[in-house]
């Protein structure tokens, strides 16, 4: 008999039919009654993501009140999955955090999906340690969110040392993938800036890694997609954090000279402190088939831009940001300002909180939460691209795919970055070779009559770099074909297959990344 009993109980609480499933087995020590839900509104708000473009119906969601309901699951998962009178399909397991994947990739078809925030109410889930040996850091619940975790430090006067641009996303989400922004060129990405992790293996077993301890799991772990473990604690570095942040954005629109500032500017990386240096650098189009966003820019500056980007079709906008502790930076920032070749006019300017300019895509979020916008489609393409190709992506992408096509501007970002800046030994894959590469998001929205066609854009961008050979890779990819996958870790998938093999042998965490399921 199937080990896997199934037992549901049918209840009915306000009109709403509530299924929960409990999960019996013959030995009791192996789950002791651990409940799932299969409710409608569960399963549905598990079987979507952000991106609002792939929908997959799990067969149960487990909400875990302790880490011990996920080891339960998972070890209870692995023993249905090797019963020789198992009669379907083999279980799969996907933790979801803030469910912020595009393509599906949190969902787990016919699997159980684990509501990573319930861990959220186990008590205290970000711990700060203002001083140790190891210097300040933060032990943080994997389930918590950025903010929550800035705001816990700034109230000792610390920060995270590394960050997204969007802030609402799980700490244990984005150390899965990378974590980038625009600080990521001097300090490297989210994965490089962590000092030690709890991870529950696709065994069930709760594993405490670091660089020392356990460093495979540790290094498969981080960039590594989901694929080895569910991460439920990272210990993170602190810095002191500064009192205010002067945020500046430079019109160009000659690409080359664009670049050329942008390269200077992250080179000074190792003296961001002396005159010249800057914490964060990105950048951003502004294209004239727009929509054009200029809410950081007075009504009168609002006119000058939109007459420029008329007149030059596209204009590419150099953002930097000097973080300040006392000492003013204006004189930095004037010697700064006259070694780069922006327009004569188009330097705009804010003095901001440290918390303002972090949270800065908030702001963002609830105006297009308030229009309906922000639970929409989400047809992405993140490419990391060699800087010495840069210039070719731009002329055959930026200026022939989106411009000629008129595709509607989301958010289309390009800032560069430092190799030497990652850690080659994690599992996240970023172009071969060269000291300098490139992030380039293209962060679409859409209507759903229109995914199509915006995909159809983003193949024919592919196309493009696979015809030139341009060796671009991925940033939180998705590939429908191992191959593909195979392709895409390129010398790394031989340790990542092993990986796997070591510490999720049945191969049952993260299908919706569709690398072994």
């Amino acid at each position: 008999m199937n080990t896997f009993l199934i037992v549901l109980a049918f209840c009915v609480v306000l009109s709403t039919t509530t299924t929960t499933t409990a999960f019996s087995f013959f030995d009791d020590n192996i789950l002791n009654g651990l409940i799932l839900q299969n409710d409608t509104v569960t399963i549905d708000l598990a079987s979507i993501d952000y991106g609002h473009i792939v929908k997959v119906n799990p067969e149960a969601v487990l909400s875990p009140t302790s880490l011990n309901d996920i080891q339960s699951l998972i070890k209870a998962v692995n023993d249905n999955n090797s019963s020789s009178t198992l009669s379907s399909a083999p279980k799969t397991v996907a933790a979801r955090g803030q469910g912020h994947s595009v393509r599906g990739q949190s969902t787990a078809e016919k699997g159980i999906v684990v509501n990573m925030t319930s861990l959220g109410s186990l008590g205290r889930r970000i711990v700060v340690v203002p001083n140790s040996l190891l210097g300040p850091y933060a032990d943080v619940g994997g389930e918590q969110i950025w903010i929550n975790v800035l705001v816990e430090t700034l109230k000792h006067g610390l920060s995270p040392i590394s960050w997204t641009d969007y802030l609402g996303l799980s700490v244990g989400g984005t150390l899965s993938n990378a974590g980038i922004s625009g600080q990521a060129f001097r300090v490297g990405p989210q994965i490089a800036n962590v000092y030690e992790l709890d991870v529950i293996t696709g065994k069930g077993d709760l594993v405490t890694c670091s660089r020392i301890k356990e460093p495979e799991l540790f290094y498969s772990v981080l960039g590594g997609l989901g694929q080895f473990g569910i991460i439920t604690r990272a210990r993170i570095p602190l810095t002191k954090a500064p009192n205010k942040v002067k945020w500046l954005r430079l019109f160009y629109t000659d690409f080359s000279v664009f670049s050329r500032d942008q390269e200077r500017l992250i080179s000074l990386n190792g003296r961001m402190r002396e005159k010249g240096g800057v914490e964060y650098v990105e950048g951003f189009l502004l294209m004239k088939q727009g929509p054009l966003d200029l809410s950081f820019y007075s009504v009168p500056d609002q006119l000058r831009i939109t007459t420029l980007v008329a007149q030059s079709d596209v204009v590419y906008v150099l953002e930097l940001a000097k973080y300040v502790d006392t000492a003013p930076v204006d004189e930095d920032l004037e010697v700064l300002l006259k070694g780069l070749g922006f327009i004569p006019g188009f330097a705009f300017s804010k003095d901001v909180t440290y918390l303002e300019f972090l949270n800065r895509v908030a702001a963002d979020e609830e105006k297009l939460r308030k229009l309906g916008l922000w639970e929409v489609p989400h047809p992405w393409l993140n490419l990391f691209i060699p800087k010495s190709r840069m210039s070719e992506f731009n002329s055959g992408v930026f200026v022939n795919i989106l411009l000629q096509k008129k595709v509607p501007v989301g958010v289309f970002i390009v800032y560069p970055l430092n190799r030497n800046k990652w850690d080659d030994k994690m599992s996240g894959v970023i172009p071969n070779d060269e000291e300098v590469f490139y992030t380039v998001a293209l962060l679409h929205s859409s209507t759903a009559e229109e995914v199509e066609a915006f995909d159809g854009v983003n193949n024919q961008i592919l196309e493009f770099c696979r015809v030139a050979r341009i060796p671009v890779k991925q940033y939180l990819p998705h590939y429908e074909t191992q191959p593909d996958w195979i392709n895409h870790f390129g010398s790394k998938w031989p340790s990542f297959q092993r990986s796997k093999l070591t510490f999720d042998p049945n191969k049952i965490l993260a299908p919706g990344q569709k690398i072994f399921n």
